[in-house]
């Protein structure tokens, strides 16, 4: 599967990874089942799934209003891939 994966073009230009390095690899995980390992090669894999459910419902469903939760699960997605990419880089 890694051979059909979107190079980083952050980590090919310029050497670092992004915040955003390790989900397709964490999205493959979690299809075989592996949801600790996920989590580990991406903290923010679960609040991401969830913000794009809640944007899909957004779409989908006119009758509710989801603003206040897709906010809510950026903010918190943000926070938690901030706080992810500098402990990576600290403690690599």
């Amino acid at each position: 599967m890694e051979d059909y994966m979107l190079p980083c073009m952050n980590k090919k230009l310029f050497g670092v990874e992004c915040m955003g390095c390790g989900t397709q690899r964490s999205i493959d995980l979690l299809l075989h089942g592996d949801f600790i390992g996920a989590f580990k090669m991406f903290p923010a894999i679960y609040t991401t799934l969830l913000f794009f459910i809640f944007v899909g419902l957004h779409f989908i469903d006119k009758n509710r209003n989801y603003h206040k939760a897709i906010i809510f699960l950026a903010i918190v997605n943000a926070i938690i891939m901030v706080v992810a990419y500098f402990y990576k880089v600290t403690i690599n």
